[in-house]
């Protein structure tokens, strides 16, 4: 359904950008990985897939090099068609104690960048007459919780951004729409749930189960898989009116 087509995914080196990647992959299109951590294992497992893979290392939290990047992918692809902003930090603290650093990384990383990786992919698309943006915001982008300020600022932005980005582009076949995920199983809920083990003296199994009771009716973990099944219906014919959203896979959790 994609072959030919081109998708950068930031933040997509592990957890729920490679596994939105692997499935825009199945579908044809060639992908441009970025993040840090290990990058020649998701390399091999994209290229498996039997597409071409490239990857850009960009700081997601500088403008600069996030312009790079997108030169880059226009460079060896010939220009970015599916743009997957997904790159995301966390860090956890009452408002009144929160690091002024963290927040502005926070807002950086999570919200910035998708602005600049946007602004810089749209004129493209809009010449050619398709594009997709997708944005991966989080359950928190639709309700808050207690000591994630900048996360739930964060997320809330790019909900924000995703419908003036979809209004803007809404007689176009250009769309814009955001994925709101609640818990998914990834290295960066996986050291909330170590902390929890860590600080209330039970295993990870139990400080899973008390993660999940708290918030997620399901009680179950969405999966990248899942994510990625969402993306490329986004991408398909299907998806070609579906503009604004915010799709929330959480298990029930806003439903509360």
């Amino acid at each position: 359904m994609l072959k030919g087509k081109t998708a950068l995914v930031t933040g997509s080196t592990s957890g729920i950008g490679l596994g939105i990647a692997k499935a825009l992959a199945t579908q044809g299109a060639n992908i441009v990985l970025n993040g840090f951590g290990d990058v020649e294992g998701p390399k091999a497992e994209i290229a498996a897939l039997g597409v071409k893979v490239a990857y850009h290392g960009a700081d997601m939290s500088k403008p600069a090099e996030i312009e790079d990047m997108m030169k880059f992918a226009a460079a060896e692809f010939g220009q970015v068609d599916i743009l997957v902003n997904n790159a995301g930090i966390q860090h956890v603290a009452r408002i009144e104690n929160f690091p002024v650093e963290k927040w502005d990384a926070i807002l950086a990383i999570n919200l910035s960048s998708a602005f600049h990786a946007t602004r810089l992919a749209l004129p493209a698309m809009q010449a050619t007459g398709w594009g997709r943006i997708i944005n991966v915001a989080s359950v928190h982008g639709l309700v808050g919780s207690p000591e994630k300020s900048a996360y739930v600022a964060a997320k809330h932005g790019i909900v924000g951004l995703t419908k003036v980005t979809a209004l803007e582009n809404a007689t176009s076949g250009v769309t814009c729409n955001a994925i709101c995920p609640g818990w998914v199983l990834t290295p960066l809920v996986q050291k909330q749930i170590d902390a929890k083990a860590a600080a209330g003296g039970i295993s990870n199994q139990q400080a899973s189960e008390h993660l999940l009771r708290e918030k997620e009716p399901s009680l179950q973990f969405t999966t990248p898989e899942e994510l990625g099944a969402l993306a490329v219906f986004f991408c398909s014919p299907a998806g070609n009116n579906v503009r604004g959203v915010a799709w929330n896979m959480d298990g029930g959790w806003a439903a509360q």
